[in-house]
Parts: C-alpha cells; structure tokens; sequence
C-alpha cells in the first residue's frame, strides 16, 4: 500500500488515497478539499496521495520545542511592552494602552500554530508564528485523524486538538457573555475553520451564533456592536478569524478600541505582539543561536532592494506566502507577488533545506524534480502544544494553495 522512503527519520510514503476520499471529507466539513482553479497535474490542496511517518521520539521532540518557543515568544512580547518597542513592529500608537491592558488583565486566548521545519533529526527551525489568525485547523484536528482511523488504526497521530479546544472553552466560559458570536470573512476556509471552531464551543455548552465580519454593526446611541438581526442585539463576546492589524485600518477601528475593555474579543489584541515578523529578530537578540531559532534582523530603509544569498525578506504582517523573497545560497531569487507591499520587513537566514523526492510525480514526468518541501505547523491551545499539520509544496515557499498532507507516528 505504502512505498517507503530511505530515510532513519522522519519519512514520507507515497499511498493510494482511500476511494471517493472527496465525498468523505466533504462529509467530514472539507468541501474545499480541491481548488476550482487546479492547474492540470497539480494536486489538490487535501492530498492524501502521500502521508509523514514520525517516531514516539519525534513527536516528544517537537511538543517539547513548540512549549519552549511559547515561553520564549510571551518573553519577547514582554520585551516590547518593557522596552516601548512598537513601532519596530509596525503596531499603531492607539493600539498600544489597550495591548498592555490586556497583556496585564489576561482576557481569554485560545490557540496559535509555530510552522517550523524539521527533518527528524536537528532540531525543529522556527519559521514564523501564527498566533492570531491560523487556518488549517479542521485539516489538522478532524480530517486527519479520521483518515488515521481508516488506514493506519493501529497508530497513532500528533493529535488532541480537538479535546483540548474542548476544554478550553469550558475553561473561559464563565468569562464570556452568551452568545458568543463567531466572525469571519466570507472565503470558504475561513467559513469552515470559525465554523469548526464553533462547533467545538457547542461540545463544550456554549451558546453561540455565526456571522461574517462585514455583517457587525455599530449602533451609535448604545454605543456597542450589534448582530445582523432584527432586534440589533449587542456583541460582548466575539471571535473573530479576522487579523488584528486589518482590524486597526478598518473605519470602525475607533470604536473597537474604544469598547474594547467591555467585550471579549478572541484573540485579545495583545496577539498583536506575537502574530507578527517582528518578533523574529527580537527572539534572536534575547536567544542569540538559540537551536530553534533562525536568525533574524529588521530591515532597514536603506537596507538593498533584496536580501543578501542564503536569506529570505518578508514583510512584518503578510500571509500565506505573499510578497516573500528568498535569495538562494547560490544568488537564484524566488519570490512571490501579493499585497502587502507597504509594509516594514525582516529578513531571516534560510533554513535546513527540507525536501523529499516525489517518486510517483518523478515517473510520470522525468523532467520534473519532484522535490516536496514540508513546512510543520505546530498547534498550541492553552498555552501547550497538541497537535500538528503538515503543509507541502514543490518549492521551498509555502502559499495559499499548498497541499495538507496527513501524518502518523508509531
């Protein structure tokens, strides 16, 4: 079923995907499963054509590296706030009472995802932390664990996301006035990821509602937000899948920050410290050559167009891979286009060149390389590591459209 990979480590086997895998995922809650614009040959964004083997040992290694890299983020984060470092991250000045307030009140927060690159035997690299707004949850705590049970029962899988979140709603509960709305924009997988999520609010006896974030109203004379229905109830606790820093460019930025000590908003907005580049070079000056740490410095104005070889430029605030350029060791630069060009940037030293040779796709195109490159996403709820989703893609920049791929350990 499984041809295997020469490799002591962690492995990548190519496998036949289950029959109408499609309709089962679907079944599941992924109905985007398979991008509309698929180029011919390319794989779908859930491929389970290939799957990661890792062992007991491996696991242990990158829990116990996604729990230190928290201590060592909140420690960074601290440092802007003692330091007054702010505007080297690109945070506006009006955000900054209510980030330390915040910081200081400890409203609830609930999950964040490290992507790092591991090949099973130096130790993981960090590559940048989503802290605020991560997707690929569903892939990482319900898709794949089903597709464990079906072709791998008797293993086991880096994987108590979905108990965890459980818990942890019951552990804010008490903090949250009901309902608790979850916002979004209208993209699919953010639709699905706050829908799972709420799901999981439910399980743990929450009542909620779901909207989209351009439905949130404001009504001036009760000076709160309201839900798109009839009566205009007042929003008090609201998740949002929506990034702070977008958030703060919005025309109700002013009322937001206004109201902000009387809601709870999922994540609170001193994730503002932590879903941000800048705390890459920050995390290098306090933990210079650090094991988990690639280094990392900010960019300056007069700094060159593009970044010296052997390294990668990306702007403070950007996702899925947009506007990245990476200089090669060799001078070859690979970059990609995207919408935050205006942003600061930092430039981090490239990684551990991680790929895996696709034997299938090498067979049926000789001329193809074939290389697969796997970024790791490590998932945090509570504070702790409990999970992992793989994401991979032919080159060594992974973006929107790179395939999730599902994992097991023995």
């Amino acid at each position: 079923m499984a041809e295997k990979q020469a490799n002591n480590h962690m492995q990548r086997h190519i496998i036949s995907p289950r029959p109408n895998w499609q309709h089962t995922v679907e079944q599941q809650g992924l109905t985007f499963h398979t991008p509309d614009s698929l180029a011919p040959g390319a794989r779908p964004y859930w491929d389970e054509s290939a799957c990661y083997e890792f062992t007991a040992a491996e696991v242990d290694t990158l829990e116990a590296a996604a729990n230190q890299l928290q201590e060592m983020c909140l420690a960074a984060a601290q440092n802007v706030i003692d330091k007054q470092r702010y505007a080297e991250l690109e945070i506006p000045a009006a955000a900054v009472p209510l980030i330390e307030w915040a910081w200081n009140a400890e409203p609830p927060a609930l999950y964040g995802r490290f992507d790092v690159l591991y090949n099973g035997s130096a130790p993981p690299k960090l590559l940048e932390y989503n802290a605020d707004t991560p997707t690929s949850l569903l892939e990482a705590a319900i898709i794949q664990w089903y597709w464990l049970e079906d072709l791998y029962p008797k293993a086991d899988q880096f994987n108590s996301l979905h108990e965890k979140l459980i818990a942890k709603w019951k552990d804010v509960d008490s903090y949250l006035e009901k309902p608790v709305y979850f916002a979004s924009t209208e993209s699919p997988e953010d639709v699905l990821t706050v829908a799972y999520l709420r799901d999981t609010a439910e399980q743990a006896g929450l009542s909620t509602r779901q909207m989209l974030m351009l439905d949130i109203g404001w009504n001036e004379p009760r000076q709160c937000f309201v839900d798109n229905t009839p009566q205009e109830n007042a929003m008090k606790s609201i998740f949002k899948l929506y990034p702070w820093e977008t958030m703060m460019d919005e025309a109700f930025a002013q009322q937001c920050l206004r109201t902000y000590k009387e809601m709870n908003w999922m994540e609170p907005i001193w994730k503002m410290l932590l879903a941000n580049k800048g705390l890459l070079p920050i995390l290098w000056e306090l933990y210079p050559n650090h094991d988990y740490l690639l280094e990392s410095r900010f960019v300056s104005a007069s700094a060159a167009a593009q970044p010296t070889p052997g390294w990668v430029r990306k702007p403070m605030h950007s996702r899925e891979g947009s506007n990245i350029t990476m200089v090669t060791p060799h001078g070859k630069t690979i970059a990609t286009d995207g919408p935050y060009t205006d942003r600061l940037q930092i430039d981090q030293r490239l990684g551990p060149q991680i790929n895996f040779r696709d034997t299938q796709a090498a067979n049926q195109n000789p001329a193809d390389p074939a290389l697969r490159w796997p970024v790791l996403g490590l998932w945090m709820i509570d504070q702790e590591c409990c999970g992992m989703g793989i994401r991979e893609d032919s080159g060594p920049i992974t973006g929107n459209l790179s395939s999730f791929v599902p994992h097991y350990f023995r």
